[in-house]
């Protein structure tokens, strides 16, 4: 079962620093029929006006991933943790037990990500905070994994849920597959780019929710940039 969720009908908020589309309900955005996709929770396509951000706020039980399409998002939490995430690179954050972080863009251009939220198989933890450079010419033609908590994959940042965080860049006019598992459910979002999922097609930023599947296949109809959750 592959599910297209156009982009032009996801959730939108607007707060002028801010501009937020929502693929899950997720704040004053609420959808029965989208409430998380498996233990997938929310997925906001985010645009950060210059020089702005997310004041300091908590979050606990949930497994935050950010992925930076452009420009830079910069974080400090209640850990003493600070860093800056650039286009490309990924974030993950543990809220554990309970953590306050901020998210500010302090560049001098907008900056694009998607956050992610998955909800841990594993509670009760202490918070945590990590973040890890990812060249996408290490993912041209290719699915790597960038966070994931399952312990073979040695490479991706550990997140404590039992999913994945896969990302790559396919050329147009080449496919490549990646094992889902009939049992398992993908969303796909392509963060640039046109492609096919299974023969369906989606433009970029549009949703593909993914279920009963146990191979998918996912051609690049123009050059495109595509990052997925794989999860229970």
């Amino acid at each position: 079962m592959i599910e297209l969720r156009p982009f032009a009908g996801i959730g939108h908020a607007h707060h002028g620093w801010l501009d937020a589309r929502h693929h899950f309900s997720f704040a004053d955005y609420h959808d029965p029929a989208r409430m998380q996709w498996g233990n997938l929770r929310v997925w906001n396509d985010d645009t950060i006006a210059a020089q702005s951000g997310f004041p300091p706020h908590p979050h606990r039980d949930m497994e935050i991933v950010t992925y930076v399409r452009t420009g830079a998002i910069t974080h400090q939490d209640s850990l003493g943790n600070k860093g800056r995430t650039a286009a490309g690179d990924v974030q993950v954050m543990s809220a554990g037990t309970g953590i306050t972080h901020a998210e500010y863009n302090i560049e001098d251009e907008a900056t694009t990500l998607f956050q992610i939220w998955i909800m841990p198989t594993r509670r009760g933890e202490a918070p945590g905070w990590g973040a890890r450079q990812f060249p996408k010419g290490d993912r041209s033609g290719q699915l790597v994994v960038l966070a994931s908590g399952y312990a073979q994959d040695k490479d991706a940042l550990p997140i404590r849920t039992e999913a994945r965080l896969v990302a790559g860049t396919i050329r147009a006019g080449e496919s490549v597959t990646y094992p889902l598992g009939a049992e398992r459910k993908g969303y796909l979002v392509p963060a640039t780019g046109r492609i096919a999922v299974n023969g369906i097609e989606a433009n970029a930023r549009d949703g593909v929710a993914i279920a009963d599947e146990e191979t998918i296949t996912i051609t690049a109809l123009d050059e495109a940039e595509v990052v997925l959750v794989d999860t229970l």
